[in-house]
């Protein structure tokens, strides 16, 4: 028979539990798999656009062409954030954490929504539409108020991610690199029930509204256990700062038992599958932009980390220096994750509003028992 300890030790961070039953994503760490509603990701990656994966994710299906452009139309309808938001933003303390501005902000979006409110399936997915419009432009928005900048007002004529990439910027992103970002955005959409995404089920589980829900997953996706692994990594590769360097600075690590960001993973027991198109895009990356060494830096930890540990790099890995060359701040990472996942949160809030129980599990208790109140003068 285990002990309390063992079965306590056996189900820490409920490793291994089934804590819900999900049509939307599954991961198959053995195999390095990862499938939306059905659909390899390498498959949706290869031919699908990231308004088609939220459509999937929402509806357990690929849009048809009619569909999908009355997605795309209705999302870029709202991709607006109310001024009263933006003026709030405003008056943040510039040096505030882009993870707390947009968990704040989202939050905020409730008060002028007055359309969305309930768990109903139209109202939840009305609000679903104006959270998966408006988190970009909230993110792109911040990092422009912070840095004295102007607002740069959504172009509706484009989609999600280049949308993102032209507000952050102020400039259109080339075809590549909106296609590169894009890809991107479909890689982070759904990772079965990681942190952030049980946490809004826990809170869609109590009827909370779907702004409630995603504003509790967002504040899960900014703790550093969760998000902004790739904003790490990107930090340890400029601190090393030269391929010539990387085997005695691995070496150290080890030796200090050091974790090296971007590198195993909690699931995946052999590559991620969405690492495969991060190097790819890395390396192109780094071809086009004529700055090298980031890709170098990190392939040759990838190989190191593989024959000494056997180990493989984890989405976050590659990520890090594709962002970078694409000239987005470091501390946007993780928003960006946001921008991305709320098409997974919001399919997994929509789908237990549909079959709702509310989640409440047990603790094994490992306290004292049978302890006697003493009066507070006798203690």
């Amino acid at each position: 028979m285990s002990t309390a300890t063992e079965t306590n030790a056996a189900t820490a961070g409920l490793r291994g539990v089934v804590a819900a039953q999900s049509a939307i994503g599954d991961v198959n760490g053995d195999e390095g798999k990862l499938i939306y509603q059905g659909y390899d990701i390498h498959d949706l990656a290869e031919n699908s656009t990231f308004e088609e994966v939220i459509f999937l994710l929402w509806n357990e299906r690929l849009p048809n062409k009619i569909e999908l452009e009355e997605l795309e139309a209705r999302l870029r309808r709202n991709y607006e954030a109310p001024a009263e938001v933006i003026a709030l933003m405003k008056q943040y303390p510039k040096d505030a954490d882009p993870m707390d501005v947009l968990r704040t902000s989202v939050s905020s979006l409730d008060f002028y929504d007055t359309e969305s409110r309930g768990t109903d399936r139209e109202p939840a997915l009305r609000a679903a539409v104006r959270i998966t419009a408006q988190i970009g432009t909230l993110a792109a928005a911040w990092d422009r108020i912070r840095n004295g900048k102007d607002v740069v007002a959504p172009d509706k004529s484009l989609g999600i991610a280049e949308n993102f990439l032209y507000m952050l910027r102020g400039e259109m992103p080339d075809a590549d690199e909106a296609r590169m970002f894009d890809i991107a955005l479909i890689l982070h959409a759904d990772h079965e029930l990681n942190a952030s995404t049980f946490t809004t089920r826990v809170v869609a589980g109590t009827l909370a509204d779907m702004y409630g829900a995603v504003t509790a997953g967002i504040a899960a996706l900014a703790g550093p256990l969760h998000g902004g692994a790739n904003t790490n990594v990107m930090k340890m590769l400029i601190d090393i700062g030269d391929p010539a360097k990387i085997d005695a600075w691995v070496d150290e690590a080890l030796a200090e038992k050091r974790k090296i960001m971007g590198i195993g993973h909690a699931v995946y027991k052999t590559e991620d599958p969405r690492a495969t198109w991060l190097r790819k895009f890395s390396k192109q990356m780094a071809e086009k932009k004529g700055e090298t060494k980031w890709y170098e830096m990190s392939e040759k930890i990838e190989k190191i980390m593989l024959e000494k540990k056997g180990m493989y790099p984890n989405v976050d890995f590659y990520s890090a220096s594709t962002y970078y060359l694409m000239g987005i701040p470091l501390d946007i990472y993780t928003p960006i994750f946001a921008v991305s996942r709320i098409s997974g949160w919001t399919g997994h809030i929509l789908e237990q509003y549909g079959n709702n129980k509310l989640i409440r599990p047990r603790a094994e208790y490992i306290g004292k028992r049978d302890q006697k109140y003493v009066a507070i003068g006798e203690r």
